[in-house]
C-alpha cells in the first residue's frame, strides 16, 4: 500500500481525536494481511492470551538474567527505581504502539510504520533497523546457548562448535511461518525461565554465601560499568518492536492493551523479585548470565531446566525478523499464503542466512553483558522507548497544545525522545569502550565461555 493509499484510508475529520482510536475499527480499511477466507496459510489467529504469551517469551528470557548483575553495578535503590520505571515508561509506549496500528491498520512492521513517519527513507530506515535488531538479538540466544552447553559439558568441546550447534537448533525450531504455531515453543520458553529462576533464588538462598556488607543500597561506580547496568536494564524491556507484528495477526487488534498489561505487570514483578534475591545472597560477585551464580551443581539443573528458552525465545525474536523480511518480499504475491515448495524453499533460505549471521556476530562480541549493552543502545532505546514519543507526535500533531492534558503528553513524550537518545548515544560509548575491554583474544576462540 502506498502513501496516497494510506491517506485515503484514513479518517479526514478535524474532530479526529488520537485518543479515541477505539471508534477506528481495524476493518473500515486494508490491514496488513488483507482477505485469508479460503488461505491455505492463514495469519490473523491469535487470541489476545496468545499474543501474551509470545510477548512474556520474547522479553522475558535473556534480560531477566542480567539483571542481578545490573543491581551490582549501581546497588539497590537506583537498581528498583530504574526497574519500576523504565517497566512503566515502557507500557506507556507499548500503549502508544497499539494506537498507532489502530490508526494505521495496513502496519505489519516497523517499516511500515518508519514510511508513514518519514516516507521511503524511513522504510528503509526502520526495516534495517528492525532485520539487524531480530539478528543481534539471535546471536545473543546462540552465545547464551554456548555458555550453557559449557556449563553443562565443563567445558566438553570448543565453544565454536556449541555455538553451531545451537544456531541449527534454533534454525530447525524456526521453520513455521505463522506466529501462532509458534506459540506452543513461546509458552515452553516462559515456563522454562521462570523456573530456572526460581531454581536459581532458591539455590543461593540455601546455599546463604554472600550476605552482609555486599549488598549495598547504592555503589560508587564508574560510567562504563553503571550505564552498562543501566541499558542491560533496558534490554529487559525490548519486546516492543514484535508488536506490530502481533497485533497484525490478533484476531481482533483492539484486545492488544490486555497482551499489554499481561507482559509488563509480569516481567516487572519478576524483574524485581529475582534480581534483589539473587543479588542479597551472591552479593557483588553475581554472575552475568545470573544462572551461573547457583552453585556448582545447581547451575547445571538451572541452565538444563533454561536450555527451551534459551532456543525458543531466541526463534521467536528471530521470527519478527524473518517475517519481515518474507513480508517485505512477497506480500504482493500470493506466495505467502500457499505451502508450495517455492514458499517453504523462499522461508528456509532466508533463515539460513539470518542464523548464519547471527552466528557471527555471537563469535564476535563473546561477553553476554557487552553484547546486550550493544543491542539496547543501538535498537532497545529507540524502539521500546524514543520511537514512542516520536509516534504520539505523529498522532496529535496539530493538537498537542488543545488542552492542559494534552500539554502534560506533550512534555512526557518530549521527554520520552529525549532519554531514547541520551540511552543510544551514551549507550553507544560505553558498550563499545566494554566490548573493547573485555572482548580481548576471545573472539573467535575455543575458550570456555561459561
Amino acid at each position: 500500500m502506498n502513501t496516497d493509499d494510506i491517506n485515503k484510508a484514513q479518517p479526514t475529520s478535524p474532530e479526529y481525536d488520537a485518543e479515541n482510536l477505539e471508534d477506528l475499527k481495524p476493518d473500515n480499511v486494508v490491514d496488513a494481511f488483507g482477505n485469508e477466507e479460503g488461505a491455505e496459510v492463514k495469519y490473523k489467529t491469535l487470541a489476545w492470551w496468545q499474543c501474551g504469551m509470545l510477548m512474556i517469551s520474547e522479553s522475558v528470557s535473556l534480560g531477566v538474567l542480567s539483571l542481578p548483575a545490573a543491581v551490582a553495578s549501581l546497588g539497590i535503590v537506583p537498581s528498583i527505581i530504574l526497574i519500576v520505571g523504565l517497566g512503566i515508561i515502557a507500557t506507556y509506549t507499548g500503549y502508544v504502539i497499539s494506537q498507532f496500528r489502530m490508526r494505521y491498520p495496513h502496519i505489519q512492521n516497523l517499516a511500515d510504520a518508519g514510511e508513514i513517519l518519514f516516507g521511503w527513507f524511513g522504510r528503509e530506515l526502520f526495516g534495517l533497523g528492525q532485520i539487524l535488531f531480530s539478528i543481534f538479538i539471535m546471536g545473543s540466544h546462540i552465545l547464551t546457548f554456548a555458555v550453557m552447553m559449557n556449563t553443562l559439558t565443563d567445558h566438553g568441546t570448543c565453544s565454536i562448535v556449541f555455538s553451531v550447534i545451537g544456531m541449527i537448533i534454533c534454525m530447525v525450531c524456526s521453520l513455521p511461518r505463522t506466529m501462532k504455531n509458534i506459540t506452543w515453543i513461546s509458552i515452553l520458553s516462559f515456563l522454562s525461565i521462570f523456573a530456572a529462576v526460581m531454581v536459581t533464588m532458591i539455590g543461593v538462598g540455601v546455599q546463604g554465601h554472600g550476605q552482609g556488607p555486599m549488598v549495598q543500597l547504592t555503589v560508587k561506580t564508574g560510567l562504563v560499568p553503571a550505564f552498562t547496568a543501566v541499558t542491560n536494564i533496558v534490554f529487559a524491556y525490548c519486546a516492543h518492536i514484535a508488536f506490530f507484528g502481533l497485533i497484525s495477526e490478533m484476531k481482533d487488534p483492539r484486545e492488544f492493551p490486555k497482551a499489554l498489561c499481561m507482559l509488563q505487570v509480569f516481567e516487572i514483578v519478576l524483574y524485581c523479585v529475582a534480581a534483589m534475591i539473587i543479588y542479597h545472597y551472591v552479593g557483588s560477585d553475581v554472575a552475568s548470565p545470573a544462572l551461573t551464580s547457583a552453585g556448582p551443581v545447581l547451575k547445571k539443573v538451572a541452565y538444563g531446566i533454561a536450555i527451551p528458552t534459551i532456543v525458543g525465545a531466541g526463534v521467536v525474536n528471530g521470527h519478527i525478523g524473518l517475517k519481515y523480511i518474507y513480508f517485505r518480499l512477497f506480500h504482493k504475491t500470493g506466495l505467502m499464503h500457499r505451502r508450495d515448495a517455492m514458499a517453504i524453499g523462499s522461508w528456509i533460505a532466508i533463515g539460513v542466512v539470518c542464523w548464519v549471521i547471527a552466528l557471527i556476530i555471537a563469535e564476535s562480541i563473546p561477553v553476554f553483558s557487552d553484547l546486550l549493552s550493544l543491542i539496547s543502545s543501538l535498537f532497545a532505546s529507540w524502539f521500546s522507548y524514543g520511537l514512542g514519543g516520536v509516534y504520539w507526535m505523529h498522532l496529535n500533531w496539530g493538537q498537542m497544545f488543545s488542552s492542559p492534558r494534552k500539554i502534560a503528553l506533550t512534555i512526557l513524550n518530549a521527554g520520552i525522545i529525549v532519554m531514547g537518545a541520551t540511552l543510544c548515544g551514551l549507550g553507544l560509548y560505553v558498550s563499545g569502550k566494554a566490548i573493547h575491554d573485555d572482548s580481548g583474544s576471545s573472539v573467535w576462540t575455543c575458550r570456555n565461555t561459561a
